[in-house]
């Protein structure tokens, strides 16, 4: 028997976290599972090793044994040769790196198959299904949610399909059913499913903010319970708005004559249509702020302001009068530029 590193077996550094552990196990059990690579012998037994790796990696105990047998384990089973022979049930003292430890070795009648001798070797045949693996609570999950601008202003409802894990009913989220591997989530603890799930977006949500649907995320493994899925929000471009925060930005077209004499325009707004009031003599690009009128900060009645920016629209199609007016009043402004003929 060779030693089995199982860190690099995960891909995963000595001191990785045991969220790192179980997100690099979930990656690749997904890669190498038996019904994504049918007939495949060799993703099968890597996925044996991916299983029994994460067993050992994944439960603080087992872990803890591991890290300090390291690769002198051979040493610790042949000072335990003497034991070869002895009833099923036995065990030996020994002196590691990290103090004195009983490790125990167990007969269960072969039930262990789909482990290798190494681990059973370390842990004993008993060690998967002893019931001593703490529950662990399921990973958060992520999920992409876009809406429109009016959305974003007055909350929104979304019915969404996800593909999401929900704990083994046949082995309760251990991976191990009468001593064995579970065949029905081979031995992931998990079983992917389709749901359906009806969300509330409430208002003044901002882009790229998140909403947490408790216990909705990845399934717990030994009946802990499950994680939380986050919606990520993204706001779709809107026609007519420019947002920056909860404040709107809108292009009003003021005619001309308004624009120099003064008067009263139409803004549009998430509300609908605002009068604004133009004063005499307003140049081009001037911005009006219409406070309160731009986008829901919050559930409260909290908003941003609507920023109204001028855009003078110029006339067209002048009629031979009009034209003479124009000539008249640049003539006024501008005497340098009059001319006999025009």
């Amino acid at each position: 028997m060779e030693f089995q590193d199982y860190y690099k077996t995960l891909g995963v550094k000595r001191d990785a976290s045991e969220k790192e552990i179980h997100s690099a196990f979930r990656k690749l059990a997904r890669k190498h599972h038996p019904d994504v690579n049918p007939g495949d012998k060799e993703a099968e037994a890597r996925f044996k090793a991916i299983n029994e790796a994460h067993e050992v990696l994944g439960d603080a105990e087992k872990r803890k044994q591991y890290d300090r047998f390291g690769a002198d384990w051979q040493r610790y089973q042949q000072a335990a040769g003497a034991g070869q022979g002895e009833p099923a049930d036995f065990g030996q003292w020994f002196t590691g790196r990290g103090g004195r430890t009983r490790v125990e070795y167990h007969d269960t009648d072969g039930a262990g198959g789909d482990f290798s001798d190494f681990f059973e070797s370390i842990f004993g045949n008993r060690a998967r299904g002893n019931g001593r693996a703490r529950p662990r609570r399921g990973e958060d999950q992520e999920y992409d949610v876009e809406i429109t601008l009016e959305e974003a202003d007055r909350g929104a409802m979304r019915l969404l399909e996800l593909q999401l894990t929900d704990q083994c009913p046949a082995c309760q989220g251990s991976g191990v059913s009468n001593g064995r591997v579970c065949a029905n989530c081979q031995g992931l603890g998990w079983v992917a499913r389709t749901k359906r799930l009806e969300a509330r977006i409430p208002a003044g949500v901002p882009d790229g903010g998140r909403v947490r649907l408790a216990g909705q995320g990845g399934a717990g493994a030994q009946g802990g319970p499950n994680g939380d899925l986050y919606l990520r929000v993204h706001i779709a471009p809107h026609p007519r708005f420019e947002r920056e925060g909860a404040d709107l930005q809108a292009t009003v077209e003021v005619p001309l004559y308004t624009a120099l004499l003064g008067g009263e325009v139409r803004v549009p707004s998430l509300g609908g249509q605002l009068a604004l009031r133009i004063p005499p003599e307003t140049q081009n690009g001037r911005v009006f702020r219409l406070r309160g009128k731009g986008l829901a900060r919050d559930g409260a009645g909290n908003r941003g302001d609507l920023l109204a920016r001028v855009k003078v629209a110029l006339p067209t199609g002048l009629s031979e009068r009009e034209r003479e007016l124009f000539a008249e009043l640049r003539a006024i402004r501008e005497p340098q530029a009059a001319y006999s003929g025009d």
